[in-house]
């Protein structure tokens, strides 16, 4: 993880560790549609129901993101 994902991480964790659909989109880089679709087919990050609001933990979000990691090199 980079030093400004980290530190993201970081202040997300401080302030409320749980994001909302819109925000995860945007911390992974995707469009909230496709989030979506992850979650209604059981593929993407651990997400749970907060009244009418999926919420996903910091902490979900980073394991899957590395959990599905591939090629490139880590320095």
């Amino acid at each position: 993880m980079d030093d400004d994902a980290a530190a993201r991480a970081k202040a997300a964790r401080e302030s409320c560790p749980f994001l909302t659909a819109k925000q995860t989109a945007f911390h992974l880089g995707i469009a909230r549609s496709t989030l979506k679709a992850m979650r209604l087919g059981g593929k993407g990050p651990r997400c749970r129901r907060h009244g009418r609001t999926w919420r996903y933990h910091i902490d979900d979000i980073e394991a899957w993101s590395a959990a599905n990691a591939r090629g490139g090199v880590h320095g």
